[in-house]
């Protein structure tokens, strides 16, 4: 009887610390998706190709395009998935269509941390 109590404790006991191992694996995969709208902007979102910081290239800054975003409350995440209309420059928004291919197939996630990357240069 001993020895069967000693046994079940034994495999509670195993049982509970893998419990505890899968949680904190978990608890490291979340933490590992987070994403940064900095990299995704100067990398697989190619925006550096026509928007700069603080000068307008191609499109207009990343301060310009924060500054008329909240004054107007509007969604970059929303123009960036193609369901709202321009707000900074209409007359550069052809150029920005070959874009939508790259923004459209990024998550939500990725969007929102684009957002919040161009809204960092609000003065």
């Amino acid at each position: 009887m001993k020895k069967a109590l000693l046994v079940l404790v034994f495999l509670v006991s195993i049982s509970c610390k893998n419990d505890t191992k899968e949680k904190e694996e978990q608890t490291v995969d979340a933490s590992a998706v987070k994403v940064s709208g900095k990299e995704l902007f100067e990398g697989e979102g190619n925006c550096t190709a026509c928007h700069k910081p603080d000068q307008k290239i191609i499109g207009p800054s990343l301060e310009e395009i924060a500054k008329i975003y909240k004054e107007k409350n509007g969604s970059i995440v929303l123009f960036l998935q193609e369901k709202s209309e321009p707000i900074v420059d209409p007359s550069q928004y052809d150029i920005m269509k070959t874009n939508f291919a790259i923004t459209k197939s990024m998550s939500d996630e990725q969007l929102q941390a684009l957002e919040d990357y161009i809204y960092s240069f609000s003065k």
